[in-house]
């Protein structure tokens, strides 16, 4: 297998704390990704699930604009090309998207790739795999998929974090309580509803990043 090094890049590195995942928002992609600006949240992630490419690439361009300079990193899900067309600062691929060493291969060494991991099995798959950090969950029920994965609890993060080389990203149904509760921490937390559905999402995001930061999350 070819490896890619991935020492001294000009790769952007994912800080601790929220990283937030824009899906259909309530509030609008630009709105909530203007907050997360001004909360100086670590990373915004585009998961656009539609049909449409060119509003797609709208989306991705409109919020690569707004994080731009920023605090905050702009991470495209799925897409190398729309990552690409963009300028978006990194790229998250699932277990069923290209795989990691093909989508490095696309994006180049100077942009942050994240992977989606389910089990046990794919974490310690995925510390030979060119990625910079990994998903981990769901935790817990999410009806942010149409067929979920199953929920995998807090135990197994611990697990987890003991086998990953690479930072975690936990994912799947967090909530503020949930946040908290974490023990030993991940280097994230990613949230979809618990920020779009809040009656007050600006407040919500950095009172759930504040949380991460508290708890060495």
């Amino acid at each position: 297998m070819i490896r890619i090094d991935r020492l001294n890049t000009s790769a952007p590195k994912l800080r601790r704390g929220l990283y937030l995942i824009l899906t259909d928002p309530r509030d609008g992609y630009a709105g909530l990704c203007r907050w997360a600006v001004e909360a100086e949240l670590p990373a915004v992630q585009l998961r656009y699930k539609g049909a449409d490419e060119e509003e797609q690439l709208r989306l991705a361009l409109t919020l690569r604009k707004i994080t731009q300079g920023t605090a905050t990193l702009f991470i495209v899900n799925d897409r190398p090309d729309i990552a690409l067309l963009s300028g978006a600062d990194g790229l998250h691929v699932g277990q069923e998207d290209l795989p990691a060493q093909e989508a490095r291969r696309l994006i180049g060494p100077d942009r942050l790739l994240g992977l989606s991991t389910h089990n046990l099995e794919q974490v310690e798959a995925a510390n030979d795999a060119p990625v910079d950090y990994i998903g981990f969950g769901p935790l817990y029920a999410t009806p942010s998929k149409a067929r979920p994965d199953p929920v995998l609890g807090p135990q197994a993060l611990k697990e987890a974090l003991a086998r990953s080389r690479h930072p975690i990203v936990a994912i799947g149904g967090l909530t503020l309580a949930y946040i908290r509760q974490l023990h030993p921490r991940p280097h994230n937390a990613a949230v979809i509803r618990a920020v779009s559905d809040a009656p007050d999402p600006k407040a919500m995001m950095r009172a759930l990043n504040a949380a991460c930061l508290f708890s060495e999350c």
